[in-house]
């Protein structure tokens, strides 16, 4: 964690330009910087998933600041967590609770938004969706930081650049999502629906959860299950270490958004009709 008090200790802000200085004139430091935006571009579309639809519900002059600022903190956090979510999220149950957040977060992505047109309300509803943005990304952060701390191999300011660089992008990934949720309505079910199963498999890989998936499914249940799935030439995956545990809690994971989501729609649609009908 020492390059994280490098970037916010004073002192150190001078140095740290001058590396940025003299790491930029080599040819390894620009190769390294495309291999970041890469990983960003391959490993940040949840985040711009997340993004689109919790902005899609703003006024259409809030959405781009709803990007904007979502993008901007997913990557902020990704400076931040790079040094510090690997080793917390091997604390044990941290990966189960962050999978159930994202379990809420998710089924609320499918309650529409209540229309207002008042400017305070507006702002109140961007900063909600900055939120929801910043609390998802902050569960699925852990491939994304893993990733973009190997290819800065210790490099603060290349750590910096290339996620600085890769805001558009994920800005314009989540415009191109959001278009489409527009066109077709259907994919806010799928993305929900998505989201689930990143939650379900983030729950899975919890230091508290794995064990116990493994012992339940190294035993006569994971034979037998592999045995059905035999049956259906599929190949086995729950005995000898294998990941059915993992794809079973994504699964789950789906189940639960769809229904918690489903009844919290409905009774949010009801209590919509309600007020209409008493207005």
């Amino acid at each position: 964690m020492d390059w994280l008090w490098q970037i916010f200790d004073p002192a150190n802000i001078g140095a740290f330009f001058i590396q940025f200085k003299n790491e930029m004139t080599t040819p390894t430091f620009w190769v390294a910087v495309g291999k970041i935006i890469w990983i960003n571009v391959l490993l940040s579309g949840d985040n711009a998933l997340v993004i689109a639809l919790a902005c899609r519900g703003l006024a259409p002059r809030q959405r781009l600041w709803g990007m904007i600022f979502g993008a901007a903190a997913a990557v902020l956090l990704r400076i931040i967590f790079t040094g510090i979510v690997a080793t917390l999220m091997g604390l044990p149950y941290l990966k189960l609770v962050g999978g159930l957040a994202l379990i809420v977060i998710a089924a609320k992505l499918l309650v529409p938004e209540e229309e207002d047109e008042d400017s305070v309300d507006a702002a109140a509803h961007l900063w909600a969706a900055v939120q929801i943005v910043v609390v998802a990304d902050i569960v699925m952060s852990l491939d994304n930081v893993i990733a973009v701390a190997a290819a800065a191999n210790g490099s603060v300011p290349l750590l910096v650049l290339g996620l600085a660089i890769s805001v558009p992008l994920i800005v314009a990934g989540a415009a191109l999502i959001m278009a489409l949720l527009n066109k077709l309505p259907i994919l806010v079910w799928a993305g929900a629906a998505l989201l689930g199963w990143i939650a379900g498999d983030v729950i899975a890989t919890d230091p508290a959860v794995q064990p116990r998936l493994d012992a339940l499914f190294a035993g006569p249940l994971g034979a037998r299950l592999d045995s059905l799935l035999a049956a259906f030439g599929a190949a086995p995956h729950f005995a000898n270490g294998g990941n059915g545990g993992e794809i079973l809690l994504a699964v789950l994971g789906i189940i639960i958004v769809l229904i918690a989501g489903s009844i919290w729609r409905r009774r949010s649609l009801q209590k919509a009709k309600h007020a209409t009908e008493a207005a």
